[in-house]
């Protein structure tokens, strides 16, 4: 019996130093520790993730709530609660306010960037014909596909592999939340769910 325990304590020694390694390696292969741009504010290292939180609105439960200023989306629940999470929202010029519904949901997603941007940065000519959903997908795990009046707006909520991103201003007016959080918003609403941007 003690020739076991001290068999299977010495390969757990020597397994575990490996086991970290190979944690180490994959977050380093699908870049969801990317660092942030010098300059600039965000609250991605300091951000804590979802929260509970007391939140009074007239819209009622299940609706998306993103407050682009604060740089939250709210989840609305029963009696005066919301889901918090943090998000990162568009760009000076790209940013966007209104009310649309989510019109189709995916999981790791296919993403073909819009002619406009390709126009603005034509290095992403490549994928004009779309880029298969993956880790180093801009998509990230889940994207919620926003819809006015039956007609897709091109505006997401959806996963990033830029963490660095969440509590920042630099998209091209999606709203992107940490692949852990677009997985918890994307099993909480369904296709019809309805979405106001402050």
């Amino acid at each position: 019996m003690i020739r076991w325990m001290i068999v299977f304590c010495s390969a757990l020694l020597v397994a575990l130093p490996l086991l970290g390694a190979q944690a180490q390696d994959r977050s380093v292969r699908y870049n969801f520790t990317a660092e942030p741009p010098s300059g600039g504010s965000g609250f991605a290292s300091s951000y804590s993730g979802k929260k509970i939180v007391s939140y009074r609105t007239s819209e009622k439960p299940g609706t998306i709530i993103v407050d682009t200023d604060a740089r939250k989306l709210f989840y609305v629940m029963e009696g005066g609660k919301a889901i918090a999470y943090g998000v990162g929202v568009g760009r000076s010029g790209f940013s966007w306010s209104g009310s649309a519904k989510v019109g189709r949901k995916a999981k790791w997603p296919r993403w073909t960037p819009p002619a406009e941007m390709i126009a603005r940065d034509p290095r992403l000519s490549k994928y004009a014909n779309g880029m298969p959903g993956g880790p180093s997908n801009p998509l990230g795990a889940r994207a919620l596909y926003l819809y006015d009046g039956g007609r897709d707006t091109l505006y997401r909520i959806h996963g990033t592999n830029e963490t660095w991103s969440i509590g920042r201003a630099v998209s091209s007016g999606c709203i992107r939340m940490l692949n852990e959080e677009v997985i918890d918003l994307y099993g909480r609403v369904g296709v019809g769910t309805k979405v106001v941007v402050l």
